[in-house]
């Protein structure tokens, strides 16, 4: 019994490794190119990784404003870059971490399993640095009531990483405990 449970769980600990994963990367590509890196997106404004749109009440339209204008707001180019560059940096990790993570379980190796969590804490640094970064520019024109769909994304991205950091801990405690792991495809 006790080995059945050994590899069950071994087996538990990466399945759900892998549905996190998939959730992160779902939620991930839902934000950032299913609404376009839009956080904000409401009939009067538009705030994103790639637009700044306000309500233009003399055109009575949305109107999207260039970085020049932007810079006259107070907002740094550079700032609005780093963001755009950490946030979509996580989206590329997201995409080729399950390939890493079935490659570290099918080797069973300890060591890939550190590279793991290495990689969740960067993701979740650079997620992290990214969103605060554009907050911090944009923070003027947005209110807490104006995040829609997209933001509440990149928060579901937030946790779920934690999540996956905590998942990968298990794993490794999981795995010092129990130096015979077996291989997950025989």
């Amino acid at each position: 019994m006790g080995l059945l449970q050994q590899r069950c769980t071994g087996h538990l600990l990466c399945a759900l490794s892998f549905l996190e994963a998939a959730g992160n990367l779902a939620l991930m590509l839902y934000a950032l190119l299913w609404e376009a890196g839009n956080l904000v997106d409401l009939p009067d404004k538009r705030i994103g990784f790639y637009n700044f749109c306000l309500w233009n009440a003399t055109a009575g339209e949305l109107q999207c404003l260039e970085y020049k204008h932007l810079q006259v707001m107070g907002i740094s180019l550079a700032g609005m870059v780093l963001a755009r560059v950490c946030v979509y940096a996580c989206l590329v990790f997201s995409i080729f971490y399950p390939i890493f993570v079935a490659h570290v379980k099918c080797r069973e190796e300890r060591e890939g399993w550190k590279a793991v969590l290495i990689i969740l804490i960067i993701k979740m640094t650079i997620l992290s640095g990214g969103l605060g970064t554009f907050l911090f520019q944009t923070s003027q024109w947005i209110h807490l009531s104006d995040f829609t769909g997209g933001f509440l994304a990149l928060l579901g991205t937030q946790a779920l990483l934690l999540l996956q950091i905590l998942t990968a801990t298990m794993y490794l405690s999981w795995a010092k405990q129990h130096t015979s792991v077996s291989k997950p495809f025989y």
